[in-house]
């Protein structure tokens, strides 16, 4: 009898720790997010022409992997890009590169990028690096911030998240994205606490405990930084020692980095569908805006229109004034979860998701302009840089893709399974694998 109450009360905490588990790793999502097994067909079905001003291509020309219904011209990228906010010309300083969210480059990249360094990252990299001024910044599942040598990948210093110097002391590890200014370095770990490190020497310059893990970035707003947690808030700190100005009750976990326009940042939380629009002055709520989905991932914003995609598989565009949907796309053959944050260019919505393909819709119609088929599933944040978007995949592979068509034009294997997004700054790319023994690599042109 005892033995049968052992056991039946470890069958009790294997399943609350498995409840546990995917609470926390998932945030608002209730889905497990199991891949999809099915092999994907490389040649798909043309499918009928979309109507638009510009000169479209034959749905016969479509090709393996690619299905294509636009202009061949590459789209506009500088009509709907403000810049990031650090004023960092060529770098990448926040996790989508600005408030905006847009996941827009300020760089050129050469036509064949070629790997020039790779540094080791223990337990893998599931969130972005920042770029500037010829150093890396990238934090490490294993508990490390990491300032590299852009060029030669060589540690400038290395930054823990607890102070003990023993090596098997456990270190909560960094799975938020990094944001810099000019003088710190921001990150957020799995215990919730959101670290400021000088950014020349590596030092700690204060710390702020949240309650619950931080997976997103920090939105730099003047002297102030916007961030949310696990713990179910959002707050907005000083830069200058992590005083708190306004914290925000979320009623849920925050997954995404904020997204800024005008004087208001957007939420959700997991207490219904809706999107709480935060008036980022006095940190009080301004409306709310009723969703079709759960937004687990960051949303890009051009004037009043978000884009955003859901748990259900579905990419939106919604117009938070008017409090209505201008557009949705989906596929019906392929509705997984996204996790990806979309591109956002004057002509596109560009965005990854887990049906194992990366979507490029019309920013104005909604309606599809090509896919690209990987082998697996791209939680991955795709970055446009000149008329080229780039992004990895669990496929172990980082693409190259021309925006205008979708045809690949450079792939490189890099032995591992990627969910982290891409930095491009200064002429580099930079991006983490997520495997035990993941590692920072660095793509650019060779001397």
């Amino acid at each position: 009898m005892m033995l049968a109450i052992e056991r039946l009360s470890w069958h009790l905490r294997s399943v609350l720790l498995l409840v546990l588990f995917a609470t926390t790793t998932l945030g608002c999502s209730g889905q497990l997010g199991v891949e999809p097994d099915q092999e994907i067909i490389q040649t798909p079905v043309p499918s009928d022409r979309m109507e638009t001003d510009t000169q479209t291509a034959d749905p016969a020309e479509s090709i393996a992997e690619v299905t294509v219904k636009a202009s061949d011209e590459a789209p506009s990228v500088e009509a709907v890009d403000e810049g990031n906010a650090s004023g960092d010309s060529e770098g990448w300083t926040s996790f989508r590169n600005g408030p905006q969210q847009l996941g827009i480059a300020h760089t050129t990249l050469p036509d064949e990028l070629e790997l020039l360094w790779e540094y080791d990252a223990p337990d893998g990299v599931t969130a972005s690096p920042a770029i500037s001024q010829g150093r890396v910044y990238a934090g490490i599942v294993g508990g490390n911030v990491f300032c590299l040598d852009l060029k030669t990948g060589e540690l400038i210093w290395s930054y823990r998240s607890i102070e003990s110097a023993d090596p098997d002391e456990f270190a909560p590890g960094f799975q938020a994205p990094v944001t810099i200014t000019d003088e710190l370095v921001l990150c957020g770990d799995e215990d919730g606490v959101m670290h400021a490190i000088d950014r020349e020497t590596g030092d700690k310059r204060w710390v702020f405990p949240t309650g619950g893990e931080v997976v997103g970035g920090m939105t730099i707003v003047g002297e102030h930084g916007i961030f949310g947690s696990h713990g179910g808030k959002l707050y907005r700190l000083n830069l200058s020692d992590g005083s708190v100005v306004w914290e925000f009750e979320t009623r849920g976990p925050v997954n995404a980095s904020p997204t800024v326009g005008e004087n208001f940042t957007f939420v959700t939380g997991c207490d219904q569908p809706i999107m709480r629009v935060v008036d980022i002055g006095s940190g009080e709520q301004h409306s709310e805006v009723p969703l079709d989905g759960l937004l687990i991932a960051t949303p890009a914003l051009v004037g009043d229109v978000l884009y955003f995609g859901t748990d259900s598989g579905t990419v939106y565009a919604i117009d938070w004034k008017a409090k209505q949907t201008v557009w949705s796309y989906t596929d019906p053959n392929r509705q997984f979860e996204i996790r990806s944050s979309p591109a956002v260019i004057d002509d596109l919505v560009i965005i990854g998701s887990r049906d194992k393909h990366v979507h490029a819709i019309n920013r104005l119609s909604g309606e599809e302009v090509w896919s690209f088929a990987t082998r697996a599933g791209i939680d991955c944040s795709p970055v446009v840089c000149g008329d080229r978007v780039y992004f990895g995949s669990r496929d172990k592979n980082v693409y190259g893709l021309t925006i205008a068509d979708g045809q690949e034009v450079w792939k490189q294997n890099v032995r591992q399974s990627i969910t982290a997004s891409p930095a491009v700054g200064e002429g580099h790319l930079v991006i983490g694998t997520d495997e035990s023994d993941g590692r920072i690599l660095c793509f650019g042109a060779s001397e």
